[in-house]
């Protein structure tokens, strides 16, 4: 058994989608460029959909409970583990939102944001459960999705 439940990895994906959608609308709202505009109007969307997507998810998943002594422990280590990825931690999402100035920044940080999510979603596969494994490779499908269409967009506008 991995150290890590799926449902964890699971909770930590519905923040890290939160703060995707609040960058995503943030940096919309600040495009000049109509056709940057349509891009991150429709991730923002995306975003909201995965949200929904997997909280359904959560609900369905059995929660862990750690065997230590203290399973706050368990439980902030995730967190630690997880916060090197950027849209984990509250509110960050519109905060890097605010500090874009360009419409080329707002899609570098989107590609790189999508690129962490990936990173972030593969690593933690191998630690989790087997029985988890395909909720967290439909993560990463997602994320791989999302970057896809990023790249696509920077080679045909910018």
């Amino acid at each position: 058994m991995g150290i890590f439940a799926g449902s964890e990895i699971v909770g930590i994906a519905v923040e890290i989608e939160k703060n995707g959608r609040d960058f995503y609308r943030l940096v919309a709202q600040n495009c000049k460029r109509p056709e940057a505009k349509r891009i991150f109007t429709m991730l923002e969307g995306e975003e909201e959909k995965h949200i929904a997507a997997f909280s359904a998810i959560l609900q369905t998943m059995q929660k862990y409970e750690p065997a230590e002594s203290y399973p706050q422990e368990y439980f902030a280590y995730m967190r630690a583990l997880a916060g090197d990825h950027i849209f984990t931690q509250k509110d960050k999402g519109t905060e890097v939102a605010k500090a874009i100035a360009t419409d080329k920044e707002a899609l570098d940080k989107a590609i790189g944001f999508e690129k962490d999510s990936i990173i972030f979603y593969t690593a933690m596969n191998k630690v989790v459960p087997v029985s988890d494994q395909k909720i967290v490779e439909g993560l990463i499908e997602q994320e791989q999705g999302h970057l896809k269409q990023l790249l696509d967009f920077k080679q045909a506008f910018m």
